[in-house]
C-alpha cells in the first residue's frame, strides 16, 4: 500500500496537472490494478461560481515495464535511477461547452494536489452571470509532453509536467510544477499528503480558455478579450487516505486553485478561487 498515495482529480478540476504515478518497482510481467467509485463536487469549468456532484470513476493500472494509465492521462517511466522519475506523458483535455468541462476519470497515485484558500467575494466581470452562453465550446483533445520529478528527500518530491496541443487549434501548451509532501502517517492505516505548485500556460492556451473573440462577443455580450499567456494558477493542496484492507481504501481530498494574471481578468470570470472536494472508494486486483 506504500504506492498507494491519493485518488487525484486532474480531469475534474481545470488546474490539475496530468497525473505521474511514482515509479512502482514490479517484478518482470507483473501489474498493479486500482479500479473504483467516488464523487466529486467540483466548478462547472475553470473560474466558474455555479458547481456541481457528478460521479468519479477511478482507474488505475501500472506495468512492470514502466506504463501507466492514471486517470485521464498515460506515460511510461524510463528513468531506473531511484531520486529521478522522467517519461513521455499523454493526456486527455476534456470538452469545455456551454454547460461547463465534461466529468472524467480519477486515478490513485502520487499527484499534485491543489487544497484549501480561503473564498474571496464573487467578481463578476458581466452581470448577471451567464457562464459561457455564446462561447464557442472546446472539443476533446489528446494532448502529448513529458514529465521530469525528482526527489528531494525520500518523502519531498518535486515534479514537472509539460503538455502540448490543447485548445481548438492544437497549439495551446502548459507547464505545471509542484512541491508534495509524501504521505505521512499520522495513524495506523492512515496516510496524510500535501502539495504546492502552479501552471504556466502560453497566450494560445489561455485565450482558447479564458479569451472572447469578436464573433463570440457579439453572440454572448461579453467584451472582447485577449488572454495573456504566463502563470495561470497557483494552487496548494491536501489528501487523507485510510487503508482498510491490502486491497479497499477510502481516499477524500480538498484541492483548490486560484486563477491569476490573464486568466484571472477575463470577462468569463466569475470567482477567482475553485475549490474540488471528492471522495472514492477504490479496489486494488
Amino acid at each position: 500500500m506504500k504506492k498507494l498515495l491519493a485518488i487525484t482529480l486532474a480531469a475534474a478540476c481545470g488546474s490539475a496537472a496530468a497525473q505521474t504515478p511514482a515509479v512502482n518497482r514490479m517484478p518482470d510481467g507483473s501489474r498493479d490494478l486500482y479500479v473504483g467509485l467516488g464523487a466529486v463536487s467540483a466548478p462547472r469549468y475553470d473560474g466558474a461560481r455555479e458547481r456541481r456532484v457528478s460521479a468519479l470513476p477511478v482507474l488505475q493500472l501500472e506495468l512492470s515495464n514502466g506504463i501507466f494509465i492514471s486517470g485521464m492521462s498515460a506515460g511510461m517511466h524510463l528513468s531506473s535511477a531511484p531520486s529521478v522519475e522522467y517519461g513521455p506523458l499523454l493526456a486527455l483535455q476534456l470538452r469545455r461547452s456551454a454547460s461547463g468541462s465534461a466529468s472524467g476519470i480519477g486515478g490513485v497515485d502520487s499527484a499534485s494536489f491543489p487544497g484549501i484558500v480561503a473564498q474571496p467575494p464573487m467578481v463578476y466581470r458581466n452581470a448577471p452571470p451567464r457562464q459561457l452562453e455564446g462561447i464557442d465550446p472546446i472539443g476533446a483533445r489528446l494532448q502529448a509532453g513529458a514529465f521530469f520529478n525528482l526527489y528531494l528527500s525520500p518523502r519531498l518530491r518535486l515534479t514537472n509536467n509539460v503538455l502540448v496541443g490543447s485548445g481548438n487549434d492544437k497549439k495551446g501548451a502548459t507547464w505545471s510544477v509542484a512541491v508534495q509532501r509524501i504521505a505521512a502517517e499520522p495513524a495506523l492505516h492512515h496516510a496524510v499528503s500535501i502539495s504546492a505548485g502552479l501552471t504556466v500556460a502560453n497566450r494560445a492556451h489561455n485565450d482558447a480558455f479564458f479569451g472572447v473573440a469578436p464573433a463570440e462577443a457579439q453572440r454572448s455580450g461579453y467584451a472582447v478579450y485577449q488572454a495573456a499567456g504566463g502563470i495561470k494558477d497557483v494552487h496548494v493542496g491536501a489528501r487523507w487516505n485510510w487503508a482498510m484492507s491490502p486491497s479497499w481504501i477510502v481516499t477524500s481530498g480538498l484541492q483548490a486553485s486560484r486563477l491569476v494574471g490573464g486568466a484571472k481578468d477575463s470577462p468569463l470570470l466569475q470567482r477567482p478561487a475553485n475549490v474540488t472536494v471528492s471522495t472514492a472508494l477504490a479496489f486494488r486486483f
